[in-house]
Parts: structure tokens; sequence; C-alpha cells
């Protein structure tokens, strides 16, 4: 079974993940959505962590440590950032995190993250902006999507047939254009939540 979610609150997802095993389904991947296989219903707890390693050396060494601690890792990469571990030993702790400090860390790695990616795509909007590549005033005046000459003068039938005719090219023209600064805006949405994760889990 597959579902679509997406979080930036990990307490939340390590909730919703703990209900999922509760009825039965262990989660396999989290690639494309989230993966999981039927299974007996388990009091499973994942906790996740958000790191990004250089070396694969790095990478293993910070798995081990919790595997020594009684929490195997299941999910992630050196370079995936989201880190999932699930809890083995009855007798470990409760949570993979020592303190607040650490804890509120993952939410600063991943504020910092978007920011980076917001950075990254700032000077490509404004290069294309600049160019005129992309038409932001196409956002509050849609007409200048349509490119067919004289379309907003014709009438009845001749009207219908070129706005119909180029609507699909000026949907797929309006969505490619905001792609950038959509995805720009969203960074930086993200890296304020984030941000303000970090500085609830650290009070």
């Amino acid at each position: 079974m597959r579902k679509f979610k997406y979080f930036i609150d990990y307490d939340k997802e390590e909730k919703w993940l703990k209900e999922m095993a509760n009825k039965g389904y262990q989660l396999e991947s989290v690639s494309f959505g989230y993966k999981f296989r039927q299974a007996e219903p388990k009091d499973t707890v994942i906790k996740i962590d958000y790191r990004i390693f250089k070396k694969q050396e790095d990478f293993i060494e910070y798995c081990t440590l919790f595997e020594d601690s009684g929490w195997q890792h299941i999910i992630g990469t050196k370079s995936s950032g989201a880190q999932y571990f699930k809890k083995m030993d009855h007798n470990s702790d409760d949570d993979i995190f020592s303190d607040k400090k650490s804890r509120a860390g993952k939410y600063k790695r991943l504020s910092n993250m978007f920011m980076q990616m917001a950075i990254c795509y700032l000077p490509i909007f404004v290069a294309l902006q600049t160019t005129g590549a992309i038409d932001i005033e196409a956002i509050v005046d849609p007409k200048s999507l349509y490119y067919t000459q004289g379309l907003w003068e014709m009438h009845g039938l001749s009207f219908w047939r070129a706005f119909l005719f180029e609507t699909p090219f000026a949907f797929f023209r309006g969505l490619v254009w905001l792609v950038i600064p959509i995805s720009l805006i969203s960074f930086l949405f993200f890296s304020y939540k984030a941000n303000r994760l970090y500085e609830k889990t650290l009070n």
C-alpha cells in the first residue's frame, strides 16, 4: 500500500507512522510517497533525524552508533537527508536524541537545507525574469499567456475556436513560468516553518 503525505513536523510524522504500524502497516520506503507492507499490528516506534553526509564512511559510522544503542536504521542514504530509525531493543531509550538541543537540531538542519535551495533558485529566477524568459505579470493577467493576435477582439465561433485551441498551450506555458517562483516561495516558507519547529523544540 502507498500513501502520499508530506510532513515538516517530524514529531507528527512519527506519530502517524506509529498509528499505521498499530493498524498492521509496516513502513518499507519513502522514495515515492510512503510505501507500507501489510503485517501483524505492532507497537512500532520510529524516530526521524535529518542529516546529510559527505562521506559514506561517516554515514555508516552514524548508523552504527544508533544500532549500538538499540535503534535500527531502516530508511535513508548519506544524501537523502531524512533518516528513519526503528526501535529494536525494548530496553533502549524511547528517543534517539539525548536532549532538547540535539532533538531540535534536526529542524535547524532542515531549515538550512530549504534556505540553501531558495538561495540557489533566486539567481535563476532573477535571470529568467530579467531576460523575459518568464513573465510574472501573467499571474495577474492570464490573457498575456495567449499569443493569438486579436484573440480578445474576436466574437462568436471564431473566438471560441481560437480560445479553445490555444488554452492548453497557454496553460502549460503558464505552468512552466510558475515553476521557479512557486518553488522559491515554497522553499522560503518551508525554511521558516522548520525554523519555527526548531525554536519550539528548543524551548
